[in-house]
């Protein structure tokens, strides 16, 4: 039996109310404006507010989507959250909370984790899992992250993260929707970085106490700065193009026919690295620099703003990407049908 189409029906996003421009950011860590917005790629960022929680975001873009495809939340069959492990509290299912927020009371909830790959990945094992079970119709993709919080501006190690921001996404899939629909996915997961970014505080090993605190251990922080640059400089890039190669590949399209990329926000240099390594021109990306990099709502959030200033086209191949300490690679393939 053939497997039915499972397309993405309608997108929601939330954004918090207050943004730290690139003149702030300069003034907070000593960097040159000029180079906040021409290395760190941000013209301005999105940060939370006291009441932008992981959960509360979340339901917020939920049923901003299920408002956009007039669907009730009752109709909803699944929840999985793939956003921010750091959320309203430790050791806590944001899914089910999301569940109550939005009213979605025939639906059952999980989490998945993939750190800034987790879209592409989320994609797929929803895709999967609503191609063997027919009870899954309405199925809700729903992240949300604020990791600006856990980054010090005054930490010179963790630099490449004051891009930053806060934000959350919910993405509206299908069982036989024939229009957005979702193709091949491809994955691949290098263990040795495991450690290169963790925050040190709060588990196992150093349990939050006293001097955790003092010591700001409940922030993020790179272990191994260097060592890091050097080896994940030098397999990033062919490890972007593999996923992306992959994906297309797998969906029985050539690399001609790939007609837009979605990615994870990172610095304009290497975003145009891998645009040139596939073929792209910088038309056929969106780059979020009004925005700042938001975790895995990067990616819903790029494809609906592509979608609402006529970027997309029906019939565009689009691949969305994302990188996510560990160090994890993901890409999944779409065929562009419109939304609304």
């Amino acid at each position: 039996m053939e497997a039915p189409p499972i397309g993405i029906v309608a997108i929601g996003t939330y954004l918090p109310s207050r943004v730290e421009t690139a003149a702030e950011v300069a003034a907070k860590t000593g960097i040159p404006e000029q180079v906040v917005i021409e290395k760190l790629g941000i013209r301005q960022k999105y940060v939370a507010g006291p009441e932008d929680h992981a959960s509360q975001m979340g339901a917020k873009a939920a049923l901003q989507a299920l408002e956009e495809a007039n669907l009730s939340p009752s109709e909803v069959d699944l929840i999985i959250y793939h956003g921010s492990e750091y959320k309203d509290y430790f050791v806590w299912s944001a899914a089910a909370k999301i569940q109550a927020l939005i009213g979605a009371k025939n639906a059952y909830a999980y989490e998945i984790y993939a750190l800034c790959a987790g879209t592409p990945i989320a994609l797929k094992v929803a895709r999967d899992q609503m191609r063997s079970d027919p009870q899954l119709k309405n199925v809700l993709l729903v992240s949300a992250a604020r990791e600006n919080d856990l980054v010090s501006y005054q930490n010179p190690r963790t630099r490449f993260m004051f891009n930053f921001g806060a934000g959350g996404s919910a993405i509206l899939l299908r069982r036989g929707y024939e229009k957005n629909t979702l193709l091949e996915s491809s994955i691949m997961v290098d263990g040795s970085f495991s450690e290169a970014v963790v925050m040190p505080g709060g588990g196992t090993l150093h349990p939050p106490t006293s001097e955790t605190i003092s010591q700001g251990l409940h922030q993020l922080d790179v272990l191994g700065l260097e060592e890091m640059r050097e080896r994940l400089g030098a397999v990033s890039l062919p490890n972007f193009v593999k996923v992306i190669k992959e994906a297309v590949e797998r969906s029985g399209a050539t690399q001609k026919e790939l007609a837009f990329l979605l990615i994870t926000h990172m610095k304009p240099s290497f975003h145009q690295e891998i645009l040139t390594a596939l073929g792209l021109r910088s038309e056929q990306s969106f780059y979020l620099d009004e925005y700042g990099h938001i975790q895995s709502v990067d990616q819903p959030l790029a494809l609906k703003l592509a979608a609402l200033q006529g970027k997309l086209q029906e019939g565009d191949l689009i691949v969305v990407a994302g990188a996510g300490t560990g160090y994890t690679w993901s890409a999944t393939a779409l065929r562009w049908g419109g939304l609304g």
